[in-house]
C-alpha cells in the first residue's frame, strides 16, 4: 500500500524526456561543425547529461573563426556558450532590467578565471538580444537570431550571430602554447674614452735660412746634386798633376774687366 502514493506521483511529474545534442543539431545542416566541435571536446556528453540548459549554437560560417584553434581553446569557446538554465525566445525577452549575467558551462567546470565563465545578455532598445563575454570592459559581440529546437523547461536550442570569445583567449592562446618572451635589446654601452695625446716638446725655432730659402734653391730643379761644402783638408793632387799646395802655372786669378785680378766665387 506504501507504494501507492509513490507510484501516482510519477505520474503526476513524469521524469524529463532525455535529451541528445547531437541528434538535434542533426537536422540543422548550416550547424555541422559546431556540432562535430562538440563531440570532438567532449562538451555533447556533458550537455546531454544536465537538464534545464541552453545552448547558443554558431552557423558554419562563423565557426570557422575558432575551427582552426587547439582543441583546448575550443572547448573553452565553446563551452561559454552553454547557459546551466533554460530560455527560450519568450523568456530572453523578459530579462529583469533589460540586462542580466549568465551563469555558463565554462564557470561550471573550474576553468575559467575571473568574470570568463559568465555571459552578460542585454534586451537593446532596438529589440535585439545581444551577448558578450561578462569580463569587464568587454563589447557585445553577438545577437539572438532564431530559436532552433527547444524540449520547455530541459534544453533550449538558440542560434547567435558569432562567436563568443573570452578576452584572454581571443588570441588563441592556451594552455600547452607558451608565448615566446620578446627578444631583449642590447643594453647600450657607453663608447670608450680617447686617451689624451701626450705632450710634445714645442718645437725649435727654424733657422732664418730655412724659414725663408734662398732663391738659387728655389730656382734650381728638383734633384740637382747641392754643392759640396768646403773641406779643409787638402786636395791630393792639383787638377794639372801638381803635388796639392803646389803653385799652379795658371796660378794667377783671371783679370777682370778693371784689368784687376777678380776672387773666385762658388758655383753654388
Amino acid at each position: 500500500m506504501a507504494l501507492a502514493p509513490a507510484a501516482s506521483l510519477s505520474l503526476l511529474f513524469p521524469l524529463a524526456a532525455p535529451h541528445n545534442i547531437t541528434k538535434i543539431l542533426a537536422q540543422q545542416p548550416d550547424f555541422s561543425t559546431f556540432s562535430d566541435l562538440l563531440t570532438q571536446t567532449h562538451l555533447s556528453a556533458d550537455i546531454n547529461s544536465r537538464s534545464t540548459i541552453t545552448v547558443l549554437a554558431v552557423s558554419n560560417g562563423a565557426i570557422s573563426s575558432v575551427s582552426d584553434k587547439p582543441i583546448d581553446t575550443i572547448k573553452k569557446i565553446l563551452s561559454l556558450h552553454v547557459i546551466l538554465d533554460y530560455y527560450d525566445d519568450n523568456k530572453i525577452r523578459k530579462i529583469s532590467n533589460h540586462s542580466a549575467i549568465f551563469t555558463t558551462l565554462f564557470q561550471a567546470s573550474g576553468g575559467a578565471v575571473g568574470q570568463n565563465g559568465f555571459l552578460n545578455v542585454t534586451d537593446m532598445e532596438n529589440g535585439q538580444v545581444a551577448f558578450g563575454s561578462a569580463v569587464a570592459g568587454s563589447s557585445l559581440t553577438a545577437n539572438f537570431v532564431k530559436v532552433l529546437a527547444t524540449q520547455p523547461y530541459n534544453i533550449s536550442v538558440l542560434q547567435i550571430s558569432s562567436v563568443i570569445v573570452p578576452p584572454n583567449l581571443s588570441s588563441g592562446a592556451s594552455s600547452n602554447h607558451s608565448t615566446k618572451p620578446p627578444a631583449s635589446s642590447p643594453t647600450p654601452t657607453a663608447a670608450p674614452k680617447t686617451a689624451p695625446a701626450p705632450p710634445t716638446a714645442a718645437p725649435s725655432e727654424a733657422p732664418s735660412e730655412a724659414a725663408s730659402p734662398r732663391a738659387s734653391d728655389a730656382e734650381s730643379p728638383k734633384g740637382k746634386t747641392a754643392c759640396p761644402a768646403p773641406s779643409d783638408a787638402p786636395a791630393s793632387a792639383g787638377i794639372d798633376g801638381s803635388p796639392a799646395g803646389a803653385p799652379s802655372a795658371d796660378a794667377d786669378a783671371p783679370e777682370g774687366d778693371d784689368g784687376g785680378k777678380s776672387a773666385w766665387v762658388s758655383p753654388c
